[in-house]
């Protein structure tokens, strides 16, 4: 084959550019041609969820009181201050913090219980097992009347009939509102935390604990040093999915004690209700949705993060 030699102190001929390759054209075809199904679910995404909270901070440097028409003005961030000069906007959020953290804790010890009893072979797990799912399953508002109205009442109650003949009783919703509304709370949330903590309670390698076991581990020691540390992320993964739902709990508070004995069981979304339904203060209660919203989507994404690199951590491990 013959070849081209360049002349000497010839200026080098640039070569001509490659055409787009075929292939590229058809991956990114394709690409679009997946994407395209999406399309509707993420334009319905943005409009349910993203174009409120446009309307939110907007609302939130208005001063608008429904009680005095025409008084609606541009007010900046003095919405903001007032949120965070509130005392009862800190008393609110601190029983938030106190429910979430009461429930979460209270729901994972009972479900990692149920979880490590369900893991064993008996007679009639199945129907156990059913049984113990049920409270995830009954609606919110319901699960709360029930509790009002057949667990804790003054008169009728449950509770009181059984604790009675030791001398123990109480209007337990006046008494202990937020501790009342904790243990509806984890009676709802205990399933979900079993239902998690089991499934990886079932993908724990047995060949580990059958060698523990021959290398004589007690039951006890078996359960701190493999079956604990192998739970840790399914844990962590229930109790931060857990605690982003119960942010936003509003059915139990309203239907059990409404926020009262003044705001002793209230949390941020029911006195944000109480601000713009019953205080009328459109402005304000934007500006306290806006603050919730913020600062659960911090301590959400920092959770996730961690969580995530524990996941990928074990695997890689693996």
């Amino acid at each position: 084959m013959a070849t081209t030699l360049a002349q000497p102190g010839a200026e080098p001929q640039p070569q001509p550019s490659a055409p787009s390759s075929r292939r590229d054209h058809i991956s990114r075809a394709e690409g679009w041609r997946r994407r395209g199904p999406l399309l509707p679910a993420l334009i319905f995404m943005l409009v349910v969820t993203q174009v409120p909270f446009v309307f939110t901070l907007f609302y939130s440097t208005q001063s608008w009181n429904l009680v005095r028409p025409g008084s609606r003005s541009f007010v900046g961030i003095d919405n903001y201050l007032a949120v965070f000069t509130d005392a009862q906007f800190w008393r609110v959020t601190f029983n938030t913090i106190v429910l979430i953290a009461g429930t979460v804790l209270a729901s994972v010890i009972l479900g990692l219980i149920f979880a490590l009893l369900l893991d064993r072979k008996f007679l009639g797990r199945g129907i156990v097992r059913t049984l113990l799912i049920t409270p995830f399953l009954v609606t919110p508002v319901a699960a709360a009347l029930l509790w009002k109205t057949s667990l804790l009442s003054p008169t009728n109650g449950l509770v009181n009939w059984m604790l009675g003949p030791f001398g123990v009783e109480t209007d337990w919703l006046s008494q202990f509102p937020l501790m009342s509304v904790i243990a509806e709370l984890v009676w709802q949330w205990t399933p979900f935390m079993m239902l998690l903590i089991l499934a990886g309670l079932q993908s724990m390698p047995q060949d580990i604990q059958e060698a523990a076991r021959v290398d004589g581990a007690t039951s006890f020691r078996l359960f701190r040093e493999l079956t604990l540390p192998h739970l840790r992320r399914f844990i962590e993964l229930g109790a931060v999915l857990g605690a982003i739902y119960l942010v936003n709990t509003f059915d139990a508070v309203y239907m059990m004690t409404s926020g009262g004995p003044g705001v002793s069981s209230a949390n941020l979304p029911f006195y944000i209700y109480q601000r713009a339904f019953l205080g009328f203060d459109i402005g304000q209660a934007a500006a306290m949705g806006v603050v919730t919203v913020i600062g659960t989507i911090v301590v959400a994404s920092l959770a996730l993060r961690l969580i995530f690199k524990s996941f990928t951590g074990n695997e890689e491990a693996a």
